[in-house]
């Protein structure tokens, strides 16, 4: 058996020394938070999370349209969750907008095209059962999407993973809130046996 010595073990510092930090934070000032530790592309990224933007303005709109037109004698609690559903999705919008912003990009709130840069789609749904199918659809979309940004985002940029976890984590509680609906409404049991 080899005997390990100190000079086999090779250390690594995990941390910056406080001089070399401070050297670094004073050179590029002009790219802001994207310092040279920043391992992403940023223009990438901010290309993708434009897409993202759009796809939370789409669902955005969908709920609050849904909010309001939703009609029959027991669409009032289904008014108040898509209502709510809206105005998360706003908070959405607005982080990944500030996100976008901190990367050193404009947020495009153009609605020209919003629904080709969008992930999710438009769709109305009719009744009140199919408002609840296609946003439990357009949940669906998002949670998938997300789940692929955050693994393609890894290490390579925290921050942006970071807050995409935490808006899956409400997309996530979306389509739950979806899903029970649409059970409640069809009269079936919750979630189906695996």
């Amino acid at each position: 058996m080899n005997k390990i010595t100190p000079i086999d073990i090779v250390t690594k510092p995990f941390l910056t020394d406080v001089k070399t930090l401070r050297e670094r934070a004073r050179q590029h000032l002009e790219t802001g938070n994207v310092t040279s530790t920043y391992k992403g592309n940023a223009e990438q990224t901010i290309a993708i999370l434009q897409s993202v933007l759009a796809t939370e303005i789409v669902c955005m709109l969908r709920y609050t349209m849904h909010a309001i037109s939703a009609s029959g004698i027991s669409s009032e609690g289904v008014k108040d969750e898509f209502a709510r559903h809206a105005k998360e999705e706003q908070a959405h919008m607005v982080a990944i907008a500030e996100r976008i912003n901190q990367l050193g990009g404009i947020p495009n709130f153009n609605p020209e095209g919003l629904l080709m840069r969008s992930a999710s789609q438009y769709a109305e749904g009719g009744n009140l059962v199919g408002m609840i199918r296609e946003n439990l659809i357009a949940e669906r979309i998002a949670i998938d999407h997300y789940r692929e940004l955050i693994r393609y985002f890894s290490d390579d940029d925290p921050a942006t993973r970071t807050m995409l976890e935490d808006i899956l984590v409400v997309e996530e509680e979306h389509a739950n809130d979806m899903h029970d609906l649409l059970a409640a409404h069809e009269g079936r049991p919750s979630l189906a046996p695996r």
